[in-house]
């Protein structure tokens, strides 16, 4: 257990994922394989790694595909995501091995909990019987940093946002109990958002469920703030340009690891490292505008040089100390700064020059920021029609496509159409699905025009009415109106999302969070966390929240005059900020500068960790 005072140690969370794993693999007495989704074998390799495999009774690992698993030992480990898909793959080997009479007992972990689909597809295969075992694999957070806590579950963003599939927010709520059975009962929630709530509301039942007691311990984390990740989509559609956030845009960083080519190493190997506060010159860097990085990389790399250097006129007995005390961990930076001053280069290529099928990256933020201060619209469409008709890549098309439409509240219908009409020809007409998901989920949407939103229509009307209850009605719905017109523009003045014209904002020493999109725009998100820490709640929002979409909610729990004095004022500085949807390192880098700037210490917790691309990707229609 981590000290009561301190901030919440988050590597409790990955033993004791461990120790479900372990627990699992060794009630499966003797040696046998393990076929892993494909999905799950980054987390699980953050987890555990070969040798603590090996050391559970694991032979051979294998991932998990359609073709047949040929050979291998008499007893089988399945660990795999509770997917339809999933289960009749497993089928399909189970009853390879019937045919070819090979004798052997399954057994499929189930990463969070099994689902009466699962079973039900697996029974209807013939296969579920006294040598197929299904148990439920509780690993839900994955620490990737000490303060980022992830579900690693980019599924659950197609699933929950566009499918209206809430199985995954048990999921969540699950999560959310762990981690107060782990750092005490966090006394103070807020929300916005119709999941949030849901698992607000589970969260509570679940407690109940487990008898759960409040506990004794004095609690290490004050706040919770959950927020849905339709209250903004504008955030993750803006080009991230801090540095942590453009290597997930140009290598993607998968579960905290990234993978390093040729072209940054300078050899012909890949080079797979861990992105996380260890590495010093990481940590340094990870947050900044991207403009600030090279200045600090260079003058980094002259200290080391220096401090190389200096050895050259050392005596014997300082030079043993020097080998003993300080080579090992400069050669360490060393390495460190090699592979980071590759990435900025080849980062550098990608902003100056961009590639034949992904645009100028200077003109497509120009084009950002226009849209997000309602600026040249005509000049916007024109760009995104020539992205079109260039067909540059689809994700990019796409993504300027639903920023356009987050940013005025839908397109007119005219627009909508003609977008769409040129898009089909372009990429493809399977992609009306796209379009169809995409205006499900909120994100491409047509504005809502004639009699449903027309103020004045309904405002005539109201002179005409005699009746009470129809004036209400027609007051209710021209309110509603109000609302649904222009949301974003709405939302950006009352909250200053868009810092005002002439406003300074030096990416070098930024003083607010909008230098994480070069001083453009500050993230929906953490504004809003930023408002209800400094409200404690929601107080004096209602103006601005009843914009969002979603439910506002709220608990706080009365502070006991007995209660230690210094535990519940350091517990009332940590807060866990929880995006149901995903998180984006540019909304992280924005929320660790909040917690230095307001002297809070941020916790940060998501389903997964997104950019545009992968946002986007989550609905769009792939030809099978």
């Amino acid at each position: 257990m981590t000290s009561m005072n301190a901030f919440p140690d988050v590597s409790v969370l990955k033993g004791l994922a461990r120790q479900q794993l372990a627990m699992s693999l060794g009630n499966f007495y003797g040696k046998k394989d393990l076929v892993i989704d494909p999905t799950l074998m980054t987390p699980l390799d953050r987890l555990t790694g070969v040798q603590f495999l090996k050391e559970k009774g694991v032979d051979k690992i294998f991932k998990l595909e359609h073709k047949e698993i040929l050979g291998g030992c008499d007893q089988r480990v399945y660990i795999v995501r509770p997917e339809v898909k999933i289960m009749r793959q497993i089928a399909a080997h189970i009853n390879s091995d019937k045919r070819a009479e090979k004798l052997r007992k399954y057994r499929i972990l189930m990463v969070p909990r099994q689902l009466h689909i699962c079973n039900m597809i697996l029974e209807q295969e013939g296969v579920l019987g006294n040598t197929v075992l299904i148990e439920d694999l509780h690993i839900d957070f994955i620490p990737l940093d000490s303060d980022i806590i992830s579900l690693e579950n980019p599924q659950l963003l197609n699933a929950v946002f566009r499918e209206g599939d809430q199985t995954w927010l048990h999921t969540v709520a699950r999560s959310i109990v762990n981690i107060q059975a782990a750092f005490g009962t966090i006394p103070n929630v807020y929300g916005q958002g119709h999941n949030a709530k849901i698992v607000d509301e589970l969260v509570k039942t679940l407690t109940s469920e487990f008898d759960e007691k409040k506990s004794p311990l004095q609690h290490q984390i004050g706040h919770l703030i959950l927020l849905d990740r339709d209250v903004d989509y504008v955030t993750p559609l803006c080009s991230q340009v801090t540095y942590e956030g453009l290597l997930d845009d140009i290598f993607e960083i998968k579960c905290g690891a990234i993978d390093f080519g040729p072209e940054v190493t300078g050899t012909e190997k890949s080079v797979k490292t861990l992105l996380n506060s260890d590495d010093a010159i990481f940590d340094q860097i990870r947050n900044r505008h991207f403009t600030a990085v090279f200045k600090f990389l260079s003058s980094r790399a002259k200290e080391i040089q220096a401090n190389y250097d200096k050895r050259h006129n050392m005596e014997l007995q300082d030079l043993k100390n020097f080998v003993a005390s300080e080579l090992k961990g400069l050669k360490q930076e060393h390495r460190s700064l090699t592979l980071h001053i590759g990435a900025s280069e080849v980062i550098m290529k990608h902003k100056t020059k961009g590639s034949l099928k992904k645009g100028d990256l200077q003109d497509i933020l120009r084009i950002e920021h226009s849209l997000l201060e309602g600026s040249d619209f005509r000049e916007c469409v024109v760009y995104i029609e020539e992205c079109i008709h260039r067909q540059y890549d689809m994700l990019l098309t796409l993504r300027l496509l639903c920023l356009l439409s987050c940013t005025t509240s839908g397109l007119l219908s005219k627009d909508y159409q003609n977008l769409k009409t040129q898009f089909l020809h372009s990429y493809g007409f399977e992609h009306m699905i796209t379009f169809f998901n995409l205006k499900k989920a909120g994100l491409l949407t047509e504005a809502q025009t004639g009699k449903e939103t027309s103020i004045e229509s309904n405002l005539n009307k109201l002179a005409d009415s005699r009746a009470v209850g129809s004036a209400v009605s027609y007051v209710t719905s021209s309110l509603a109106a109000l609302q649904k017109k222009d949301w974003f523009r709405t939302v950006s003045k009352k909250l200053s999302l868009i810092p005002k014209p002439g406003t300074e904002n030096n990416t070098h020493t930024p003083s607010d969070m909008s230098y994480v999109f070069g001083g453009a725009y500050v993230p929906l998100t953490c504004r809003l966390v930023e408002q209800s820490l400094q409200r404690q709640g929601w107080s004096g929002l209602e103006d601005v929240l009843r914009h969002l979409p979603g439910t506002t909610f709220e608990k706080q729990e009365a502070r006991s005059a007995k209660a230690g004095k210094t535990g519940a004022t350091m517990a009332s500085k940590v807060v866990l900020i929880y995006f149901i949807g995903g998180v984006t390192y540019s909304e992280i880098a924005a929320l660790r500068f909040l917690g230095r700037q307001k002297g809070y210490k941020v916790l940060i917790a998501a389903t997964s960790i997104i950019n545009g691309s992968r946002m986007l990707e989550s609905f769009v229609e792939t030809v099978k």
